[in-house]
């Protein structure tokens, strides 16, 4: 009801009281408003409570936020999902809350603010996620503002199989203490299998928060606040994916090909699911049944020893199958396995962070487990063991163009080891292990960090070589849609023409009917001297520095060790070179393309 309202109304206010509260109520964002709400109904259930509205409104200026305010740095979705969580509960709990995007929000808000927590996940080489680069560069500024008022909590969410874990978490640690915030809960860095850790901290901050709240606004019944901003929501998710149908995995690399990458589509029908060109499918997969015996027989079990999972006992092998991550390795298993094996190779990598992430990166479970032959218990393997979790695929398709389905395209993990072929624990089970017809478990993750310009004028260069082509087939269908002016111009590289073209009598479609304006393949092996997409990026310097003028989007997809930095790389030049720019300049103006939302990347 508007206050304005009041009067047509059977109301117990007189007209004195509806200006006073009228006047009171001018003067108070959404976020006090609800404070007062909160306020007026506390004093409510006071017996003989006779505050006068013009006094409460004077004792409300000068109280405190009383809420709790909710931050999340996120890449993929790892981080929001883990602050919509903490929202959720904040919630339930009885907190004042909100919930921020780090994009949405003010850095210089901070000092007005009594509780924050930043979930933060760490992109690259610790690197602050897209949509927080500005809010991490403003607390390293001169305007950052003091915060001697400020509490604070923050996660951090990473890898450990990287170099910079969990460095943004850490970098946001450091820059409120600077500003002389207080910590009301110590960091947590969390590793790839975060959520039971994750779930566990969010219980003790809540604690923390509320009985400190509880303590600045005695009187005052807290109330939930809106989010800060509206996310999808649907029945299904991570914690509770669909049951979908496999409809195709089709080849789609030639014969002779050095790669297989397949074409998967997946049936979401009855679901209720949708996506935007940009998002992610999560996938659950379950491991290969011989690679669980093989790991089991390495280490002397016979696979019938039960386990305790989530509560329940279950036997070992269907552990190993179902619930832990049994193909890719990572440093803290190597080192584990290194103190119980005794290997010398091992212990002598485990010294040395550099070269025991770099093995860690390319041996799988049983390659580790095969250093030395170890007789382990069934709860000392599980202990070597992280969570199973969910693959994550960038979406290859639109909504628009195929309704009730959703196309990946992915790439099999295979190689040789010895006499041995190893394969990918959710690419494997895509490709071989699942037949058209079978279940696979999936939800949406929903990237706002890799998204189509909303004016459909705006014209958009799309770099993606190798499976990193998968977006870009999404956002082709979507402008087709959705008859967008905007021109399209694609990038697209791998190894050969006649082996690894992926969808090229598509991209052929869409060069001949216009719906692509242009299309640059670099194609590595089809000549003496190695071509890569950033050398077809220089080669057009001039072309793409003018699309830039133009107000052109630029999107880069794949992978981040190498090409994502050498397309950096050229962009850079791109700018230095025809926007007549030094090299500091260069870097900022990019810089401020990612921060306007002008250069995303979605890279793994």
């Amino acid at each position: 009801m508007l206050l304005k309202e009041l009067s047509a109304l059977a109301s117990p206010l007189n007209d004195q009281q509806i200006g006073q509260l009228q006047q009171a109520a001018s003067e108070l964002s959404p976020q006090q408003l609800a404070w007062v709400s909160g306020y007026f109904w506390g004093i409510s259930q006071t017996s003989g409570a006779t505050q006068p509205i013009n006094q409460a409104a004077a004792a409300v200026s000068s109280q405190p936020a009383g809420k709790l305010s909710i931050i999340f740095a996120s890449q993929t979705g790892n981080a929001k999902g883990v602050a919509e969580a903490l929202k959720e509960e904040a919630a339930a709990a009885g907190i004042a809350v909100e919930l921020f995007d780090a994009s949405d929000y003010k850095g210089k808000n901070l000092a007005k603010e009594t509780h924050v927590i930043i979930v933060a996940s760490t992109n690259g080489e610790g690197e602050a996620p897209d949509n927080a680069i500005e809010l991490h560069e403003f607390l390293q500024s001169k305007k950052a503002p003091k915060l001697d008022n400020l509490h604070y909590g923050v996660i951090g969410l990473g890898d450990s199989s990287y170099e910079f874990f969990c460095q943004t978490g850490k970098d946001f640690d450091a820059f409120l203490s600077k500003q002389g915030a207080t910590p009301f809960i110590e960091r947590v860095d969390l590793d790839v299998d975060y959520e039971a850790p994750a779930a566990e901290w969010r219980k003790q901050a809540l604690d923390k928060v509320k009985e400190a709240l509880a303590s600045e606004a005695q009187s005052a019944q807290v109330v939930q606040l809106p989010v800060g901003q509206a996310a999808h929501t649907s029945q299904y998710s991570k914690q509770n994916p669909y049951t979908a149908t496999l409809l195709t995995s089709q080849k789609i690399t030639g014969r002779d090909s050095g790669k297989d990458v397949r074409h998967i589509e997946i049936d979401l029908d009855g679901s209720g699911l949708t996506y935007q060109p940009g998002d992610a499918l999560g996938v659950w997969f379950e491991n290969s049944p011989e690679l669980a015996s093989a790991i089991l027989k390495q280490v002397g079990l016979t696979g019938d020893e039960a386990v305790e999972v989530d509560g329940d006992s279950i036997s070992l092998q269907k552990a190993l199958v179902e619930k832990y991550e049994i193909t890719s390795a990572n440093p803290q298993l190597v080192t584990q396995y290194a103190e119980l094996s005794g290997s010398k190779k091992l212990e002598k990598l485990a010294t040395d962070k550099d070269k025991l992430r770099q093995y860690s990166g390319n041996t799988q479970v049983i390659d580790v487990l095969s250093e030395k032959k170890e007789k382990l218990t069934a709860d000392q393997l599980v202990g070597l063991l992280r969570r199973l979790t969910p693959r994550l695929y960038s979406i290859a398709s639109s909504q628009s163009e195929v309704d009730d389905e959703v196309h990946l395209t992915v790439g099999v993990v295979e190689y040789q080891q010895g006499d041995e072929t190893r394969f990918g624990g959710a690419s494997s089970f895509l490709s071989h292990r699942l037949e058209e017809g079978d279940e696979v478990k999936v939800f949406i993750e929903h990237n706002n960090n890799f998204k189509l310009p909303q004016d459909d004028n705006v014209p958009v260069i799309m770099i993606g070589p190798g499976t990193g082509i998968a977006p870009f087939r999404s956002f082709v269908q979507e402008r087709d849609n959705r008859d967008a002016e905007g021109k399209n111009w694609l990038f697209f590289g791998d190894r050969t023409f006649t082996q690894d073209f992926l969808y090229q009598v598509e991209w052929q479609k869409y060069l001949k009917s216009g719906i692509v304006n242009q299309l640059d393949v670099a194609f590595s092996r089809d000549q003496q001297e190695k071509v890569y997409v950033q050398h077809r990026i220089l080669e057009h310097a001039a072309q793409v520095w003018q699309w830039l003028q133009d107000g052109a989007y630029i999107y880069v997809c794949g992978d981040a060790t190498r090409m994502a930095k050498d397309v950096h790389e050229a962009l850079i030049c791109v700018v230095e070179q025809h926007g007549q720019k030094t090299r500091e300049e260069a870097e900022q103006f990019v810089n401020e393309l990612r921060k306007a939302k002008r250069y995303q990347r979605d890279v793994y």
